[in-house]
């Protein structure tokens, strides 16, 4: 198989585009496929530079023959429930059970909004399935939620790991909207602005082996990563809880 796809079109910016599925996001936040076209029309120019540098190392061609399909691994909850108590595996397993996800679900968003888009054979798309497939792992490490603030800030963070402009506008944008339609004093815009600084010294979590990660105690896991403690956003939901606010409902106290 092929480094690239002769046939794989080069990355190019779209930001009207982007701006429109953003809207129609707001109107549905739900709308996973909205943030797919997001990031279609903002998309990391520097990823096939980035994936063919990987690819072409010891460590990147082994890390694909060992992981060749991440969601089989993060989505067998027996396994990782077999991990000790404490675990980032343990811990993963109760933040998707919680929030009723498996790592297949997100992989069915992808595929119905690429259904009419050309698909392509090459090492690369191994690269950047592994980009969508950590994002909920992402957020264990972290320890940001799945609120609206919380995804605002994992893609803040995935930033510096993963320079697609589109992480960077649905995280300010998000945080925009959130500071412009609430009456609040909650510091949202400052706690993007940390979870960016946090991502600066994580190195790219889809070129690590996750499965010598997963068994780790999870504060063992984000201190080999280099995720130091985020407190910007706990007090952002501190602010909220205090002014009446449900972070999980932002819409219902929009203006």
């Amino acid at each position: 198989m092929p480094l690239f796809d002769p046939a794989r079109e080069k990355p190019r910016l779209r930001p009207l585009a982007a701006f429109g599925h953003f809207r129609r996001l707001m109107d549905n936040t739900e709308n996973t496929a909205e943030v797919f076209g997001i990031f279609a029309a903002l998309p990391w120019r520097g990823g096939g530079k980035a994936g063919a540098a990987f690819l072409s190392t010891p460590q990147g061609h082994a890390l694909a023959l060992a992981e060749p399909w991440l969601p089989a691994v993060l989505d067998d909850h027996a396994a990782l429930r077999a991990m000790p108590i404490g675990s980032l595996g343990q811990a993963y397993c109760d933040f998707m059970q919680a929030e009723g996800l498996t790592a297949q679900g997100l992989v069915d968003e992808a595929e119905r909004f690429l259904a009419d888009r050309p698909r392509y054979n090459d090492r690369f798309q191994w690269y950047m399935n592994r980009l969508r497939d950590v994002h909920d792992l992402l957020h264990v490490l972290t320890g940001y939620g799945r609120d609206a603030l919380g995804e605002a800030c994992v893609l803040a963070f995935t930033y510096p790991q993963q320079p697609a402009p589109g992480h960077l506008f649905i995280a300010w944008m998000a945080a925009l909207q959130m500071k412009l339609r609430l009456k609040s004093r909650a510091p949202v815009l400052a706690a993007v602005r940390e979870a960016w600084r946090r991502g600066k010294a994580c190195p790219r979590l889809m070129e690590q082996s996750i499965t010598a990660l997963l068994p780790l105690p999870l504060d063992e896991a984000r201190q080999r990563l280099g995720i130091v403690p985020g407190m910007v956003y706990t007090r952002a939901h501190a602010v909220w809880r205090a002014e009446g606010i449900d972070p999980r409902d932002l819409l219902k106290h929009a203006r």
